[in-house]
């Protein structure tokens, strides 16, 4: 796929992201928005250039966010995000479930897992760079939060991409940065 037309795609892909799950009785739209940055850090071959600029959307369509105890816990809140190259590296869509471990009124722990939509290179081609077998992967991120008030919070994220060998190759993405986000 062309980057043009891979970034068009990703696009068009997120405009239609809030429809995956809308607001609650009382609540608004979102419950999230997080905005900053990733970069690779994959080993040399497959590294890729630049920063990539991130977004992401969180929704609590199952309630999280009112829930008490264990419950908390264990209601993911949905996530749709997208990772743009400044580079012309591999840009991606993404969407999945995050569950969100409340550590303390301060710090908090997160897991998210689900599927990305990639623009990259997909089968071998003697260029540097990730080669990933499909434009479809498995993506899932772990990240370590901090509440800087009763809606600021910075975020360190660290996120993987791949296709978990259904398909060759698979070269897969990982990057790792840092967001700034919003909580509703």
């Amino acid at each position: 796929m062309p980057k043009r037309s891979g970034l068009s795609l990703i696009f068009l892909l997120i405009s239609m992201g809030p429809s995956l799950a809308g607001p609650r009785e009382g609540h608004p739209f979102f419950d999230e928005l997080r905005f900053g940055g990733v970069k690779s850090f994959e080993r040399e071959g497959n590294r890729e250039d630049g920063i990539f600029v991130t977004g992401m959307a969180l929704f609590d369509p199952f309630g999280r966010d009112a829930a008490e105890g264990w419950q908390r816990t264990a209601l993911p809140r949905v996530h749709v995000g997208a990772d743009l190259s400044t580079a012309g590296e591999t840009n991606q869509l993404y969407a999945g479930f995050t569950w969100t471990v409340d550590v303390s009124d301060l710090f908090f722990v997160e897991a998210g897992i689900g599927g990305s939509l990639n623009d990259g290179k997909l089968e071998e081609d003697g260029m540097p760079g990730p080669k990933l077998g499909s434009a479809l992967l498995f993506h899932e991120y772990a990240a370590l939060g901090l509440n800087l008030d009763r809606n600021w919070r910075v975020i360190a994220n660290i996120e993987h991409s791949s296709n978990a060998n259904l398909a060759d190759p698979n070269d897969g993405l990982s990057r790792a940065g840092v967001l700034v986000g919003y909580k509703f």
